[in-house]
């Protein structure tokens, strides 16, 4: 049994339908990431989880108990809001002390507690200041701890790191990893920021229109999405649509307008329908002045299309180069800079071959 089932969990409100009958498994220990676009719904099915929202259909199933009409602070599930709600009149302590206090612990083991919370989130010094007093980092610990400190079952993150700047956003993500190993607790983290799902969480599942589209590990929702919708939702993607032609074995060919023939390896199931379209991803495509070399990949199994360089954008670890190929068609190829002079890079109006590999393509029916 997965500590967390969500099972066929609807909520509207009016004629919208907020959250689709909706099933989810989260296992105990799991720091699981909700993805998806503005108003999809996973913020909403987060506020069930908390019970600050009641579902209209279904079932969420706590150890095996359904907690879908327990009170918040009855059920063993912490939320840790997106604006990090810290009282401006209680001090560092107090804030981090306050559901303590609320739960009738005695007063020995809430200064016991909180002390360990402080050391915990790394707030030692600070703990007689008020809200005002403190760094944006500084309040998202606080407001971590208070969410910890009555060791819930379950804490939910909505959009933790939103207000916290690029650097301290990347370091936050770390500790709160670190964090969730040493407890074992688990985590459920909302967010729109992909990069920041695919780097803390175990698994994702990815939202749109109340449903869920796709849950599946960084790794496997990167390189094998399961929809076109996923493919261009989680990072860039190069997209070809066409039709199934007759092919050989461990090889699929697809007639593209844009790209001509593209060979593919055999899609992992069968693929249903004659119209596909080709999924490539950046940083899979080559770029060279004469092609890949001969000994690069067999000569049979390569991808080769023409084009001009139209643009070229260095992002310090690699360079990414907008191709217009010769159909009229652009491609995006992302490089690694391996060379600390520009000596293998291209430029503006340079005419390229571009290249891939069949084991570079994912086939998508949808």
């Amino acid at each position: 049994m997965p500590l967390l089932r969500i099972d066929t969990v609807a909520k509207k409100f009016g004629a919208f339908r907020a959250v689709d009958k909706l099933s989810l498994d989260v296992r105990a220990g799991e720091f699981f990431a909700l993805l998806g676009p503005s108003g999809c719904g996973k913020t909403t099915l987060l506020r069930m989880l908390a019970g600050f929202e009641t579902p209209d259909e279904g079932r969420i199933l706590l150890d095996g108990k359904d907690i879908a009409q327990v009170l918040p602070h009855e059920r063993p599930v912490n939320m840790m809001f997106q604006n990090y709600a810290l009282f401006p009149h209680l001090n560092v302590r107090d804030n981090i002390a306050f559901g303590l206090k609320r739960a009738g612990m005695p007063r020995s083991d809430i200064k016991t507690r909180v002390a360990e919370m402080v050391a915990l989130v790394k707030l030692d010094g600070l703990e007689k200041r008020k809200p005002d007093q403190l760094s944006g980092g500084q309040k998202q610990r606080v407001a971590l701890a208070r969410s910890l400190a009555r060791r819930p079952q379950v804490l939910l993150l909505d959009e933790p790191l939103a207000a916290l700047d690029k650097k301290l956003r990347e370091s936050t993500q770390l500790e709160l990893m670190e964090l969730q190993r040493r407890l074992g607790m688990t985590f459920i983290i909302v967010t729109h920021d992909q990069e920041e799902a695919m780097t803390m969480a175990s698994r994702i599942g990815v939202m749109d229109a109340g449903r869920l589209q796709q849950v599946a590990t960084p790794r496997e929702l990167y390189e094998a999405p399961a929809s076109r919708w996923i493919a261009e939702f989680v990072g860039e993607v190069n997209l070809f649509d066409g039709q199934v032609e007759p092919h050989e074995s461990n090889r699929l060919t697809v007639a593209t307008r844009d790209a001509g023939t593209i060979f593919t390896a055999e899609p992992r199931h069968p693929v249903a329908k004659a119209t596909v379209c080709v999924a490539i991803r950046p940083e899979k495509i080559k770029l060279s002045r004469r092609g890949p070399a001969s000994d690069a990949v067999n000569a049979h199994a390569i991808n080769r299309l023409e084009g001009v360089v139209s643009d070229v954008s260095y992002l310090g670890g690699f360079t990414t180069y907008k191709v217009k190929l010769d159909s009229g068609a652009m491609l995006r190829s992302s490089m690694a800079n391996t060379a600390r002079l520009d000596v293998d890079a291209y430029s503006a109006g340079q005419r390229v071959t571009a290249w891939f590999t069949p084991d570079d393509c994912v086939v998508l029916e949808q």
